[in-house]
């Protein structure tokens, strides 16, 4: 058996799983807004998942944010009072358990790659784009974290290869401006349609009515594509995977798995392009599914 925890920014959910990768327990609440509730919730989520399946070993956590290879605090998470916390060591204080950290796509680039979409490819980037856009790495099905356990973050670099208006209104919540995360995350693709329409739609209302001609919608999913399409070209370039696997609620929209790659040629600096970009296999559970794979992942 193995365990995991997906703390997400409205649920946390717990699973037990088989070897064989089958749910033997799962469970939903709702997450916390603040550290002491969020730890007391996480002891009675694991106290429950252990009394029923009699599994009392490590535990893997998905979570926002990434720890820090200095302090070993908890840095970038948007979940704020997470920030500045020694959550391994409070976690392995309250449970009791060996206690594995990682960030959600990170999590949910390793489920896809040792279970999912990804099986059997030598590299895997696997994508989060929803509220925000994170990235994770991994080779041979082992996860990349990097010497600064930041890996993967391709959201906090500069949208590549811009055009003239795309310089404009781009401040990103990290501090700095310009960040690929403020062009094509789901947040973004909703900005970019109240400033041409002038009136707000969320991204399932902008993807529906493009179904339905209008002309704002499709032009800001168009912009959408190729950004993503120029960001992705830009790591094909440096780490040249062999796939591409989607996450996060814009992975939903089933014309970027067309669109984007025949963007690529433009950007990407070969004359043939075998990456492929696809859809998970697991969707919303590849981050509990990953989290119960760290301690499996060594």
């Amino acid at each position: 058996m193995r365990f995991g925890i997906d703390i997400g920014g409205t649920k946390i959910e717990t699973a037990i799983l088989s070897d064989s990768g089958e749910f033997l327990l799962r469970e939903r609440v709702n997450t916390p807004d603040n550290y002491k509730e969020l730890l007391e919730s996480m002891e009675k989520a694991v106290a429950y998942a252990s009394a029923e399946t009699g599994y009392t070993g490590p535990i893997g956590i998905c979570m926002p944010g990434s720890v820090s290879k200095k302090t070993g605090l908890i840095q970038g998470a948007n979940a704020t009072f997470l920030n500045g916390k020694d959550f391994q060591k409070d976690l392995q204080a309250c449970l009791n358990r060996p206690i594995r950290l990682s960030n959600d796509a990170n999590c949910f680039a390793l489920s896809e790659a040792i279970e999912g979409a990804g099986i059997g490819s030598s590299v895997v980037f696997g994508v989060i784009i929803g509220t925000g856009c994170g990235g994770g790495i991994v080779v041979n099905n082992q996860l990349v974290s990097g010497v600064n356990g930041i890996a993967g973050e391709w959201g906090h670099t500069p949208l590549p290869w811009p055009v003239e208006n795309e310089f404009d209104n781009h401040t990103c919540w990290c501090g700095k401006t310009g960040c690929l995360e403020t062009y094509i995350s789901g947040t973004a693709l909703e900005k970019d349609y109240e400033r041409f329409a002038g009136t707000p739609k969320s991204g399932k209302e902008i993807v529906a009515d493009c179904a339905k001609g209008d002309i704002v919608a499709e032009a800001v999913l168009q912009a959408l594509e190729d950004r993503i399409g120029r960001g992705l070209a830009m790591v094909i370039n440096i780490l040249d995977p062999d796939v591409v696997i989607l996450g996060g609620g814009l992975s939903n929209i089933e014309r970027l798995y067309k669109n984007i790659p025949q963007k690529w040629p433009g950007y990407v600096f070969s004359d043939a392009i075998s990456t492929k970009l696809l859809k998970p296999k697991y969707g919303d559970s590849s981050g509990v599914r990953g989290a119960a794979l760290l301690f499996h992942n060594q």
